[in-house]
């Protein structure tokens, strides 16, 4: 099922480490894209279903860079046919020596109306990137053209990137902390309860903050603490 309006909105107002947690609820240890960050910290939430590009190592025979002419070249091909409001994510193995897109191809994303990127290598031209109003994420910026690394081979199949799974489809939410990947089938009723979690959390940050102790009341043990949370979200329309 595609993602919702309404999923996507819940998952723009809930955070990366909540996520996890919900996840974890569910015995999936292993979904937070690892070594990855975004270059624009003052960006809300990104939000969108994976659309895949994976690399192999770039054999030199094969991989000149007279291959960008090809117009069936998959890197320009993926950038081209990724769906608005869906997240390119990009399988650079885990190597950032060479960039694995720049600030060209990603404003290109940004105006067909993507979500997001996110690579596992590195992006070049990253300070142009850090000001843009589009959620990218990386593991460090890299100058040389990903062509002198990594061939381009696949388009939207399953990966991996930063040590996590990620299937076509799969929903990808990114935040100022990191990127999570959430499987599709789940991502309703993981939705609706890190909603539900963090608003309880922000009830438990009021009460840390004017003093309240954390036993009974993070997590929930003690009556009084559920008796009071049902409160607050009264007095808050939560």
């Amino acid at each position: 099922m595609p993602l919702s309006s309404a999923t996507r909105d819940k998952l723009k107002a809930v955070s990366t480490a909540t996520l996890c947690t919900a996840l974890f609820k569910r015995g999936l240890r292993n979904q937070f894209i690892q070594d990855v960050r975004p270059l624009n910290v003052s960006l809300p939430n990104m939000v969108g279903e994976a659309y895949t590009l994976r690399y192999i190592p770039a054999r030199e025979d094969l991989n000149p860079i007279t291959v960008f002419q090809d117009p069936k070249h998959p890197h320009r091909v993926a950038v081209e046919q990724c769906p608005a409001g869906a997240v390119m994510v990009i399988d650079s193995r885990k190597d950032a020596r060479a960039a694995s897109a720049g600030s060209i191809l990603i404003t290109r994303l940004m105006v067909r109306g993507a979500a997001g990127i996110v690579t596992d290598g590195g992006f070049r031209d990253s300070p142009e990137l850090s000001v843009m109003a589009f959620p990218v994420y990386h593991h460090r910026p890299s100058a040389p053209t990903n062509l002198t690394l990594h061939q381009a081979i696949d388009i939207n199949v399953p990966i991996g990137c930063g040590d996590v799974a990620v299937f076509p489809g799969d929903v990808i939410v990114g935040d100022r902390e990191g990127v999570v990947v959430l499987p599709a089938h789940l991502c309703d009723e993981i939705a609706d309860e890190a909603v539900e979690m963090t608003a309880y959390e922000d009830f438990v940050m009021a009460e840390v903050r004017s003093g309240r102790a954390i036993i009974g009341l993070y997590p929930p043990t003690q009556q009084k603490s559920k008796d009071d949370f049902i409160a607050w979200r009264k007095l808050h329309a939560r």
